[in-house]
């Protein structure tokens, strides 16, 4: 119960401040040692690798660059045809400033791709990796 009120805590103080990818990353870098004490630091290595490894999903091989494209730079389209902006803060500011879009896209997809939600790692990797894309 500790757990889960120190979690709720660290995603409701997230909603109050976050206005840049890094202070996403510092929140759920707190979350991911609550879920992992070994936890220590992010990597865009381990991101990148998330976001091309394809999974089993609904009977068919997906991955984040399925619809995102390989290159986050570019816009990508949705199953339904509809244009998603590039993942990537480089060529779209407005990514990772809202902590309610950032929330609400992560539980689709990562239930969409991965058929579960997202770790607190997971989500602080792509970060990292989606930031570090120049």
């Amino acid at each position: 119960m500790r757990k889960l009120i120190a979690i709720t805590s660290c995603l409701f103080s997230l909603a109050v401040q976050a206005a840049t990818p890094q202070e996403l990353l510092d929140g759920y870098a707190a979350q991911a040692k609550q879920e992992n004490p070994a936890f220590t630091g992010f990597s865009a290595e381990r991101g990148a690798a998330f976001f091309k490894t394809e999974h089993a999903s609904n009977g068919r091989q997906t991955s984040c660059a399925t619809c995102h494209t390989p290159d986050p730079r570019q816009q990508g389209k949705t199953r339904a045809n509809k244009v998603i902006e590039p993942l990537a803060p480089i060529v779209n500011p407005q990514r990772f400033t809202d902590i309610n879009k950032v929330e609400k896209w992560f539980g689709r997809n990562c239930k969409d791709v991965l058929e579960r939600a997202c770790t607190a790692q997971e989500k602080g990797d792509f970060i990292r990796f989606l930031v570090n894309v120049k």
